[in-house]
């Protein structure tokens, strides 16, 4: 598959074991199938330098994969509070564990990991959602709404292995086009969220995160 990574350097070069363990799903190499979306993440930060965009070829045959959108949400929600914060409150770091026990997956041994970018609006819904501010059964429809695509993670060295770039498929990238494309996107997906959040027929708080911790089963 052609996948592409943002960055602010011209040059990179992915090595196992680096990356930082507070990304989403923790260490590794994290790519989108999007080059537009790659091109927005390389200056998504305010005053930022222009941008690169890398193309790499990753052939996941005989990779063990695993892909959230087929997994679930909650099994999402649950990798990301391994790595990440989702909230700041005593009732949060007592909850959180027992919804990673009950809706965690295992991705020890997998190579590649598939699933929503959960920064900028995404993780907003997330920290929403464990204030038990979004019912659990439209969850699935605001992650939608954000429009940043799909990430792709490069976990294990087999991966690594697997994983090609492309230095002639290279792209320069504008701070000033690209950023005002990300403000843009991010900020109308922030307000249709904020919406649809305070909107009582659609956002119906029968079934909060808290609630999902009491469930049997």
């Amino acid at each position: 598959m052609r996948l592409y990574h943002g960055s602010q350097n011209d040059l990179v070069s992915p090595i196992f074991g680096c990356g930082s363990p507070f990304h989403d799903f923790g260490a590794g190499f994290y790519l989108t199938d999007d080059v537009a979306l790659a091109k927005e993440w390389s200056v998504y930060k305010p005053r930022s330098n222009n941008g690169w965009v890398h193309a790499f070829d990753l052939d996941v045959e005989n990779l063990s994969v695993l892909d959230f959108r087929s997994v679930g949400v909650f099994p999402w929600v649950a990798e990301l509070m391994k790595h990440r914060d989702a909230d700041e409150s005593s009732a949060y770091r007592r909850r959180a564990p027992k919804f990673i026990e009950k809706y965690g997956v295992d991705t020890e041994n997998c190579d590649v990991i598939i699933g929503w970018r959960a920064d900028a609006s995404y993780f907003y819904i997330v920290k929403s959602f464990v204030r038990d501010e979004v019912d659990a059964d439209v969850l699935p429809e605001l992650l939608k709404l954000g429009g940043f695509g799909t990430q792709y993670m490069v976990k294990s060295e087999m991966a690594y292995a697997h994983l090609h770039l492309l230095p002639e498929l290279r792209q320069s990238v504008s701070f000033d086009e690209h950023h005002r494309a990300f403000a843009d996107r991010d900020g109308a997906a922030r307000d249709t969220m904020r919406r649809l959040i305070a909107d009582p027929e659609f956002n119906r708080l029968k079934r909060l995160f808290s609630d999902l911790i009491r469930e049997e089963g």
